[in-house]
């Protein structure tokens, strides 16, 4: 057995599937047997930890995004872990309000940027955010995962509010970085991972 190889079933077995899955991606990974594996892997695990987020936070922030992303494997690993991280349902269920809320919001967000429109910033919005105002985890919390999905869905004029939001509640920019980054990481492994 390759390193390749006995990489991706390493990889396989942290997010609980068979050491024998392989879809197309995995299959042309092993088949080229790319050294990228190894970083995928290593990139992959970092997701579980950092030096300003709280283990459960990173698995809410990385649920929020496999959601966001419609990876069906990663959602359901990243549930597993948050509930081990002792998530409760309340809070899963935000992490998953927030990827839809955002998704919407990203939309509609960037039609106005695009469109630069005055026409378009007066006309009311007629949209529900009723979980923004009062969120389970923490309103800096959900401002951190809001600014993840914004990020990963490129609004730009999203991020820079949510990044306002943030350091205006007294987070710090590490916080920031790190759930970007944690976004950043389980975008590219949904690629590789479905």
């Amino acid at each position: 057995m390759s390193e390749i190889t006995e990489t991706i079933q390493e990889l396989l077995a942290t997010v609980g599937l068979d050491a024998d899955y392989r879809n197309e991606s995995l299959y042309l990974l092993e088949k080229g047997n790319s050294r990228y594996v190894r970083d995928l892997k290593l990139n992959f695990t970092s997701t579980f930890t950092s030096s300003h987020l709280t283990e459960k936070e990173c698995a809410l922030v990385a649920l929020s995004i496999a959601v966001n992303n419609s990876n069906k494997v990663l959602i359901e690993f990243f549930e597993k872990l948050a509930l081990s991280k002792e998530a409760t349902a309340s809070e899963i269920a935000e992490a998953v309000g927030c990827a839809s809320l955002l998704a919407l919001n990203n939309v509609f967000y960037r039609f106005r940027h695009f469109t630069g429109k005055e026409k378009y910033t007066q006309i009311p919005a007629r949209v529900r955010m009723q979980i923004m105002s009062s969120p389970v985890t923490s309103k800096e919390f959900f401002e951190l995962m809001s600014i993840a999905v914004s990020a990963v869905n490129g609004c730009e004029m999203c991020v820079n509010a949510h990044e306002n939001s943030i350091l205006g509640l007294g987070a710090t920019e590490e916080r920031i970085f790190d759930a970007v980054r944690i976004a950043s990481i389980v975008t590219s492994a949904g690629k590789v991972i479905y």
